[in-house]
């Protein structure tokens, strides 16, 4: 005995009555008239997660025989968001996952149609019919399921106690931890129908609710904030800024809940949204008294904060109840002690800016020295500045040093008018060359090549120097 759902490619267009690409939902007379029974399920409300299918009958059928048993040769209709799966005795033998329409046939060995489940559940089907086409025996309980894989999304979580959060601050060497209260939604979506079939709702009567699983999906997502949260942490990212941060959420919190939820039932999050994140009021104070101090660490700061505390006290002295002059006295006594300690922070940052200047100086060098060439330095033709005899990039050799002046036909280059080696006169009417773009002279003056080997720079009239 053996089952499968074969795709009917050549035959659908007389499935469905001729009507080409016509939506399958509207094609339920024609599978009527075209077979004996099929199954269908034209649409999975979200909170049913996994729903099986009920026989229907053709046009002018009854509903004689067992409704345990699928009839050879029935029509299964699977619609976008869905997949279906065939279990034969307890046991899934078949999946499909692509919408479209399929044949019910025995006699050979599954097929699995399906988009999203590789080569691993192949292989677990084919234990599984070798297992079941023992004996021939006929079959005794048949069921088709219908899995909802639309995303499944509204999800709401909130934690009932506040969760450890680590605030770091790198650039100051510091890190506390506060504890945030947190609330939001999450999405997730049934990835692999199999799994969740097998190992959360089993051969269910009717229909697998959302509700039944909710609340242990729930109590487990919260429990994953927690190391989550960590990773957040280590990333740099602070409580306030997690709203913001929904692809690294839904990436920490998958890494936390892949394990249980994709692994072993086949559900994987789509999507995670917090909701702002808040801290106690201790907590907001404690952040902001060490963020205050911290803007302080800068002498300029310092300053500033220490003016606008001795501004306030001269207030504070003019409404003394005490008298003005009592409260400008003990002002004043401040004010001296102040004084000395904004001597003190005008040094530090006098010190701080010669230091930034000194970086900054050195930087420049540094950056002058590395851009500018070296004295021996040349040019090769493909670009490359070098030092030594050959080119680092190339292998070429290094261009012998200009000749200054005009050859002569004897060989001797010359300066001057005549000829030093064998007198003869300069001809007349003869230019000599001279890039004009960086400087180079050819060995023969008279005779420059087409282009400068230095820079590329085409010789012309422009190059002539005499």
């Amino acid at each position: 005995m053996g089952l499968i759902l074969t795709t009917l490619a050549n035959a659908g267009q007389a499935v469905l009555g001729g009507v080409g690409g016509a939506a399958i939902g509207s094609a339920m007379s024609v599978l009527a008239d075209s077979w004996l029974e099929f199954y269908s399920c034209d649409s999975i409300p979200d909170e049913v997660l996994v729903v099986r299918a009920k026989r229907q009958m053709g046009k002018g059928q009854n509903f004689k025989g067992n409704d345990k048993v699928i009839t050879d040769g029935s029509g299964i209709v699977v619609q976008e968001g869905q997949a279906a799966i065939l279990v034969d005795q307890g046991m899934v033998v078949e999946v499909a996952t692509e919408p479209g329409i399929y044949k019910y046939e025995t006699g050979t060995s599954p097929s699995i149609f399906s988009s999203s489940l590789g080569a691993g559940l192949k292989n677990t089907f084919k234990e599984m019919w070798d297992r079941i086409k023992h004996g021939g025996e006929a079959a005794k309980d048949q069921r088709i399921y219908y899995v909802n894989t639309k995303e499944l999304m509204n999800n709401r979580f909130g934690s009932a106690n506040p969760i450890p959060f680590r605030l770091t601050y790198p650039e100051l060497g510091r890190s506390f931890t506060v504890e945030v209260r947190c609330n939001g939604q999450y999405s997730f979506r049934i990835t692999d129908p199999v799994l969740f079939y097998a190992n959360v709702c089993g051969n269910v009567e009717r229909e697998y609710l959302k509700e039944t699983i909710l609340p242990q999906l729930k109590s487990e997502f919260i429990d994953a904030l927690t190391p989550a949260f960590a990773t957040f942490s280590a990333q740099g990212i602070r409580y306030d800024e997690l709203p913001a941060k929904q692809k690294e959420a839904k990436a920490a919190l998958s890494e936390e809940l892949d394990p249980e939820w994709k692994m072993k039932r086949g559900i994987s999050i789509e999507k995670v949204a917090f909701n702002p994140l808040t801290v106690s009021d201790a907590d907001r104070a404690r952040i902001q008294d060490f963020e205050d101090r911290a803007w302080n660490r800068d002498p300029r700061n310092a300053i500033g904060t220490l003016v606008e505390g001795q501004h306030d006290s001269m207030i504070d002295a003019a409404n003394n109840p005490n008298g003005a002059m009592n409260g400008i006295f003990a002002t004043n006594m401040m004010q001296n002690m102040g004084n000395s300690n904004l001597s003190q922070l005008y040094g530090m940052a006098q010190q701080q800016d010669m230091m930034q200047q000194q970086q900054m100086m050195q930087q420049q060098q540094m950056m002058q020295q590395q851009a500018a060439p070296a004295a021996d330095s040349w040019k090769c033709e493909c670009g490359t500045i070098n030092t030594g005899k050959f080119c680092t990039e190339c292998g070429k050799t290094k261009p012998a040093p200009a000749a200054d002046g005009w050859k002569c036909e004897c060989g001797a280059v010359n300066k001057g008018k005549f000829c030093m080696e064998c007198g003869k006169p300069k001809p007349a009417g003869a230019p000599l060359y001279k890039c004009d773009k960086c400087g180079w002279e050819p060995a023969d003056p008279k005779n420059p090549p087409k282009f400068c080997p230095q820079c590329g720079d085409p010789f012309d009239d422009s190059d002539i120097v005499k």
